[in-house]
């Protein structure tokens, strides 16, 4: 049997008590979400973060530790997101010096704004998805998970 999963990356962007969300206008009217998207071909995804945070964002950022895991599974949520089963890794991420976050050039045609959301007002917004709660959770706590890439790892050496 074939078993397909979409891999995405995500970028968690914390600042001043506040997160950095992209907003969009589309037929679910007017929501956020975090910078990130899908993992291209011949892409870690640590490049996809950094990437899609450019794209949405028009930010150059340093990708830290793994800040939380997001799985949607289609037939446990009557499909509201469409078919594909998908697994966002997001990471928290710093921007880098001299970078202001602002719309992109060429951007999704139904994003509409990049904004700076103070997390006391996260829960005045539709975030998809609903993670806001773990968003603040994560704000407070920090609790990281190593990623851990192969090509990053000593070799044995065999005798």
């Amino acid at each position: 049997m074939t078993y397909h999963i979409r891999v995405r990356a995500g970028a968690v962007i914390l600042e001043n008590n506040s997160i950095l969300l992209i907003e969009y206008n589309d037929e679910n009217g007017l929501h956020y979400n975090l910078p990130g998207g899908g993992v291209n071909p011949n892409e870690t995804i640590l490049e996809a973060a950094r990437r899609e945070a450019k794209e949405e964002a028009s930010i150059d950022v340093e990708v830290g530790s793994l800040a939380f895991v997001y799985e949607y599974s289609p037939h446990l949520n009557a499909n509201k997101y469409g078919k594909t089963n998908s697994l966002q890794l997001m990471f928290e991420c710093k921007l880098k010096d001299g970078f202001i976050p602002k719309m992109p050039k060429n951007p999704d045609s139904n994003q509409t704004g990049v904004k700076w959301v103070p997390l006391s007002e996260l829960n005045n917004v539709v975030l998809y998805p609903n993670i806001r709660k773990h968003i603040i959770d994560y704000a407070e706590n920090k609790k990281n998970i190593e990623i851990i890439e192969e090509h990053s790892l000593e070799e044995y050496v065999l005798k």
